[in-house]
């Protein structure tokens, strides 16, 4: 972050000042009073079952400087009406300051934190790069990214969410973006917005903020997407497996569960052997490429960096090699599209290791009145593609299956964890849920019965 005084603070965000207007601040705030450290102030948010008012003092005690609050507290604070507003004010503040600061946004109903972990590997071997943490893609998290780019930061990656319409372009008047991407338009959150056409709408704030020196790079893989040119006066960048694109994948093979394929742009054609797991991660590759282009990166770079990154965010496609069993723990969220993705990549590895294929789907989330169909494609996916056994935690709306695939209904994830006992060496084992349904906790679970049954080390 920017150096700056709590005074300076307070005259910018309009605050009340209740501490040493000299106490210089050099680190970005945070709202977890565990991670305060000396340089950083405290958010004091207001939550559903949680008051931050009641963890200042332990912030303070860590190193923090002095609390954001809205109410007077017994420790060196500035008072304001909302915290929120208040972070937001600061982070456009400092976003204006940082004029030589390249600020890359991407938006998208799938493969945003993919694509964020794989823009940060390749931009960091070209400069100081600020990323989020997490899913860091909303009104706490996005200001909190901006304020952690100081001087020296060339890039900074967004991460940008919405549950309402209106809620991209407040994030883009924060971070004024220069780049732009929209990765594609799914029915995630069909249940906020009731159509994927008012999806793409919000989706596309995030071009129609871009001025016209800003690039807007498009995904094709949806009908919505590309449509987004229209919305935008300055340059446009496409991409995909089709012809017609300005960045596209050739040639593309699945070799143990990863994607490699030939990286095709108008400097030329360059080989990508990616280590990140499954077919979708192409799109995402391909996305992060387009950026790449976008800032006349050399192709080589551009291509080594998709072949060496690896997916750092937990939860996503993690690979978990036990003794004669591969867990695949995908438990972070899970829509219609990342579901079939997972299930692809599921069979990839069991066929190559010549085991069963094991998926332990749970609930997906935010789909309205389209979850049961969806769902229910999900399960006839799974027949159809050969999953040996599908196992369902208290998700009736996947149906009862069809065909040779062995279907299971569970109530619990304990219920879910006897099936251990039926693994063989060299099964493979998928388990996907959206985040509510904490599905982490099976996965290890998974793993530590497998362990203890075969008496081996993880």
């Amino acid at each position: 972050m920017i150096t700056l005084t709590a005074g300076e603070i307070a005259l910018l965000i309009g605050g009340e000042l209740h501490c040493d207007r000299d106490l210089l601040i050099s680190k970005a705030p945070v709202f977890d009073s565990r991670l305060a450290t000396p340089g950083t102030f405290f958010l004091a948010l207001q939550g559903k079952n949680s008051d931050g008012h009641e963890f200042v003092a332990e912030a303070y005690r860590l190193g923090s400087m002095f609390s954001l609050t809205t109410r007077i507290i017994d420790g060196p604070c500035i008072v304001v009406k909302d915290v929120i507003e208040a972070l937001s004010i600061l982070a456009t503040f400092i976003r204006t300051r940082l004029n030589k600061l390249t600020v890359i946004a991407i938006t998208g109903s799938q493969g945003k934190t993919s694509s964020k972990d794989l823009m940060n590997h390749m931009l960091s071997a070209v400069g100081p790069t600020v990323a989020p943490t997490g899913s860091f893609n909303n009104d706490l998290g996005l200001p909190i990214t901006l304020l952690e780019c100081d001087e020296r930061t060339r890039f900074c990656i967004l991460e940008m969410g919405a549950r309402h319409k209106g809620d991209i372009a407040r994030l883009c008047n924060i971070a004024k973006p220069d780049i732009g991407v929209v990765l594609t338009v799914g029915t995630a959150h069909f249940s906020e917005f009731g159509s994927q056409r008012a999806i793409a709408e919000t989706k596309s704030e995030l071009i129609q903020s871009l001025g016209n020196e800003g690039v807007a790079i498009l995904g094709t893989y949806d009908e919505f997407t590309p449509a987004m040119a229209a919305l935008h006066r300055g340059s446009v960048l496409t991409f995909g497996e089709k012809g017609d694109v300005d960045v596209r994948a050739a040639d593309v093979e699945i070799r143990e569960g990863r994607p490699h394929f030939d990286l095709v742009t108008k400097a030329g054609r360059d080989a990508v052997g990616m280590r990140l797991v499954g077919a979708h991660q192409v799109s995402n590759a391909l996305g992060v490429a387009a950026v790449g282009t976008a800032l006349s990166l050399p192709l080589e770079l551009i291509a080594s960096s998709l072949s060496t990154a690896e997916i750092h965010s937990k939860w996503r496609m993690e690979l978990n090699e036990l003794d004669d069993l591969l867990v695949i723990n995908d438990s972070y969220n899970a829509n219609p599209a990342s579901m079939a993705a997972a299930l692809k990549s599921l069979l990839f590895f069991a066929q190559e290791r010549g085991g069963q294929s094991w998926a332990f789907l749970g609930k997906m989330h935010e789909l309205g009145e389209s979850g049961a169909s969806a769902s229910a494609d999900i399960g006839s996916l799974a027949s159809e593609i050969g999953i040996d056994h599908l196992v369902v935690v208290n998700a009736p709306e996947y149906g009862s299956g069809a065909g040779p695939m062995q279907f299971h209904h569970v109530a619990t994830i304990a219920d879910a964890v006897s099936f251990v006992s039926h693994f063989a060496p060299g099964d493979v084992v998928l388990v996907k849920a959206s985040r509510a349904e904490g599905f982490e906790v099976l996965a290890e679970e998974i793993k530590s019965c497998w362990v203890s049954r075969n008496g081996v080390d993880q």
